[in-house]
């Protein structure tokens, strides 16, 4: 079964990290596996989101998925791969994390949506990686066999950095995060 990975934009606008972590999504999983939601369609987002996925006005809530998984880490069951393969969809919010964490997933997105909601443990994910995490598990990679980093201190230079506490899929021995965004986190 073809799974589709859906990311609700659920920030204001799609601010410049919004476009590097749906490009990195789109890198992972495919352009033709990939939707954004609640996306303004005259928005001037819309041409460069098209590069990476399908682009949907309406938001996930108002549409009827069958056979979905919202990723919330406030949900009780953590997603394996034997449940993963039987969904079709795995819905993502596009929300940029708060330290700590305020729950948005939830507040905004999984109590309005039908469907199931598995957790990838309870540590806080970039979006980008989240899609990551589901896409190996959906693959049949357990979430435990995989190696992560808590929290990336970036270096701005030799007096400041930068300190993102989120959690990190480790890929060939270092943290994943986009070059892009560690450029915009620096500049």
């Amino acid at each position: 079964m073809k799974q589709i990975y859906v990311i609700e934009h659920l920030e204001k606008e799609v601010y410049p990290w919004c476009l590097m972590e749906y490009n990195s999504i789109s890198k992972i999983v495919g352009q033709s596996n990939l939707w954004f939601t609640n996306i303004k369609q005259n928005s001037k987002a819309v041409r460069e989101l098209k590069k990476y996925g399908k682009v949907i006005e309406k938001s996930v809530k108002d549409l009827d998925l069958k056979n979905s998984c919202v990723l919330d880490p406030e949900a009780k069951q953590t997603l394996v791969p034997k449940s993963a393969k039987k969904f079709k969809y795995f819905i993502f919010g596009g929300i940029l994390g708060d330290y700590p964490p305020k729950k948005r997933t939830k507040k905004e997105l999984t109590k309005f949506v039908k469907g199931k909601e598995r957790n990838l443990g309870k540590k806080q994910f970039s979006t980008d990686n989240a899609v990551f995490v589901v896409h190996e598990i959906t693959r049949g990679k357990a979430l435990n066999k995989m190696e992560f980093k808590n929290k990336l201190i970036i270096k701005i230079n030799n007096i400041e950095s930068v300190i993102l506490p989120y959690y990190y899929p480790i890929v060939n021995g270092k943290p994943r995060i986009s070059k892009e965004l560690l450029a915009l986190i620096k500049c």
